[in-house]
C-alpha cells in the first residue's frame, strides 16, 4: 500500500513517455558471417484473399527443429509443416491447413503458429501444434474463455493439437490427431495468441520436467486488441486464467495418466507449484504468470536455466529467466518501470520504481528480467537461445534480436544469471552482432538481415520478421517471415 501511494502522488511529469533507457546497445565488432541455406515454397497466392488480408510474405517460416535422427522440420504458419531436405527442396510432412477448415490466416501471428516434437518422437510418433481459427460460427466447444466474457465475446479460438504418427520414421505424416486446449480470444484482432509448444531440450528420462510440454505465454490481446473492454488490467495478474501464463502440462490424457485433469484433455503436473498450493481457485497448469507475450521460450543446454523473449507495449522489450511459481509482474510492470496503466494512466507511458525497490532493499513479489532495451533500438523481442557451436566469438552468449527490425544482439550467459538477482536494476549489457557476406572472390560485405531479405524478395519490405532456431548441434538459424529464406550463421 505504500508503494502505491507513493506512485499515485507522483507528479504527472514524472511519467516515462520516451527512452526509458537512454544508454545504447554497444557496438564493439561483433561479427559474424551468414549464409542461405533453402527457401520455403512461395504460399501467398494460397490463400483466400478475404482471410489473408496481409497476404505480403513470400512464406511465414518461423520455426526450424531438429529431431535426434538429423531430419529437419520448418512450418509456414498459412498451414504446412515441412521436411527439409541436404540436397533437395522441401517436401511438406504435414498439411495442418487441409485438417483445419475454421482456420484464419489474417495475421503474422494467425494459421499454424507452432509445433514440437516429443522426445520420444521415435517411439510414440507424437507431435504437438498450435493454430487458431474464427470464432463465429464455430461448432467447436471451448475449454476456457477469459473471466468475465461469455460465448458471444469470442472472436477467435486457439488450439493445441497432438497428432500421432503411425509410422515415426516416415517422411509424410500418416495417422490421427486429438485435441488438448481450446481456448479463446475476446479482442478484436487475433493478437498475441499463444504462440510457441515446447519441450525441455535439456530434460531427461526420469527427470520430472522430461515429456512435460510449455507453452508461450501471453495477454492474448489486452494490450491493445481492441474489443470489449480491451486494455484491462483485471484480465492480468490473476491465477484463475491462463491470461499472461505459461503453461506446464502433461500432454496425456487423464484417462491414460490416471492424474488430475487440466482445462483440456491433459493432465497437471503435480511439479508446478500452483498444482501444490492447496488452493483450489488457482489453475495448476499455469506454470509462470505476467508475461505481455512471451512468445519464444528456450533452454540453456549446460544447465537447464529456461529463457523467455517477453514482447512490451511500447516501451521496453525483455529476456526473462523463468521459474516455477513465478509472477512477471505485467500489466503492472514492464522492464523494471511500473506501468501506468493500472494506476489510471496510459498504457504506453511508465513510472520509475522507487528506489528501495530497484535497488533491492524493498520486495514487491515481481520477478524482473535480466536483459532490456528499448524502442529507441528494437519494436519487439524475438527469440534467444544460449549459443553451443562452433563460432568462437558467440560461445558463452545469449543470442537473440528484434522481430521488425532484424537486428542481431548478444548478451553474456554469465552476466544474465548474476543479473538474476533480485534487484531489479541489475541487467546484462547487450551488444549488437554485425552480419556479413562474402562476394565471390571471398571479401567481406556488411549487411542487415532486413538487407538480405529485400534482396532475395526483390522489392523493399517494411520490417525484416526476424526469428532464430537452434540446431540440433547447437546452431543457429536465421528466418524471415518475408521472404521464407531459412539461414546459417557459420563459422
Amino acid at each position: 500500500m505504500r508503494y502505491l501511494t507513493f506512485l499515485l502522488a507522483l507528479p504527472l511529469a514524472a511519467q516515462i513517455t520516451t527512452n526509458p533507457i537512454p544508454e545504447p546497445i554497444i557496438k564493439r565488432g561483433l561479427a559474424v558471417e551468414i549464409k542461405d541455406l533453402v527457401r520455403l515454397p512461395e504460399t501467398r497466392s494460397m490463400r483466400p484473399a478475404d482471410q489473408d488480408v496481409t497476404p505480403s510474405g513470400w512464406a511465414r517460416v518461423s520455426f526450424v527443429k531438429d529431431l535426434p535422427d538429423g531430419r529437419r522440420f520448418a512450418n509456414d504458419s498459412r498451414g504446412f509443416l515441412y521436411l527439409l531436405h541436404a540436397s533437395a527442396a522441401p517436401t511438406v510432412y504435414a498439411n495442418v491447413a487441409e485438417a483445419f477448415p475454421f482456420a484464419v490466416y489474417n495475421r503474422l501471428e494467425s494459421g499454424f503458429i507452432g509445433f514440437a516434437f516429443h522426445p520420444d518422437f521415435a517411439a510414440n510418433g507424437l507431435f504437438y501444434t498450435i493454430h487458431s481459427e474464427r470464432g463465429p460460427g464455430n461448432p467447436k466447444p471451448l475449454d476456457f474463455i477469459p473471466i468475465g466474457y461469455g460465448l458471444k465475446d469470442v472472436t477467435h479460438h486457439n488450439i493445441i493439437t497432438e497428432w500421432h504418427a503411425e509410422n515415426p520414421a516416415a517422411d509424410t505424416f500418416r495417422g490421427t490427431r486429438r485435441e488438448l486446449l481450446r481456448e479463446a480470444h475476446v479482442v478484436q484482432n487475433l493478437t498475441h495468441p499463444m504462440g510457441a509448444v515446447e519441450f525441455n531440450p535439456t530434460a531427461k528420462r526420469g527427470d520430472a520436467d522430461y515429456g512435460l510440454l510449455y507453452t508461450s505465454g501471453s495477454d492474448h490481446g489486452f494490450s491493445n486488441g481492441g474489443g470489449p473492454n480491451a486494455s484491462n488490467p483485471a484480465q492480468t495478474q490473476r491465477l484463475d486464467s491462463i491470461m499472461t501464463a505459461i503453461l506446464r502440462i502433461d500432454p496425456r490424457s487423464p484417462s491414460v495418466s490416471k492424474g488430475v485433469k487440466g482445462l483440456g484433455d491433459y493432465t497437471i503436473p503435480p511439479s508446478n507449484k500452483f498444482a501444490a498450493d492447496g488452493d483450489p481457485a488457482t489453475l495448476g497448469e499455469i506454470y509462470a504468470y505476467g508475461f505481455r507475450n512471451a512468445h519464444r521460450l528456450s533452454w540453456d543446454m549446460t544447465d537447464g536455466t529456461m529463457f523467455a523473449s517477453d514482447i512490451g507495449m511500447s516501451q521496453v522489450e525483455e529476456i526473462n529467466i523463468v521459474r516455477n511459481g513465478g509472477n512477471y509482474g505485467w500489466m503492472k510492470r514492464e522492464g523494471y518501470f511500473s506501468n501506468a496503466r493500472p494506476l489510471g494512466g496510459d498504457l504506453n507511458h511508465l513510472y520509475p520504481l522507487p528506489e528501495a525497490l530497484l535497488s533491492g532493499k524493498e520486495k514487491d513479489g515481481y520477478l524482473y528480467p535480466v536483459a532490456v532495451y528499448d524502442h529507441d533500438e528494437g519494436v519487439a523481442v524475438t527469440d534467444g537461445f544460449t549459443y553451443h557451436g562452433k563460432i568462437p566469438a558467440l560461445r558463452g552468449k545469449f543470442v537473440f534480436g528484434d522481430v521488425q527490425r532484424g537486428r542481431l544482439f548478444a548478451a553474456d550467459v554469465a552476466a544474465l544469471k548474476k543479473a538474476d538477482d533480485g534487484i531489479p536494476r541489475t541487467v546484462a549489457p547487450i551488444e549488437e552482432i554485425q552480419l556479413f557476406t562474402r562476394d565471390a572472390t571471398g571479401k567481406r560485405i556488411d549487411v542487415t538481415l532486413q538487407d538480405l531479405v529485400n534482396k532475395t524478395l526483390g522489392t523493399t519490405v517494411p520490417r525484416a520478421d526476424l526469428h532464430i532456431s537452434r540446431t540440433r548441434d547447437g546452431e543457429l538459424l536465421i528466418t524471415s517471415r518475408q521472404d521464407g529464406m531459412i539461414r546459417a550463421l557459420v563459422p
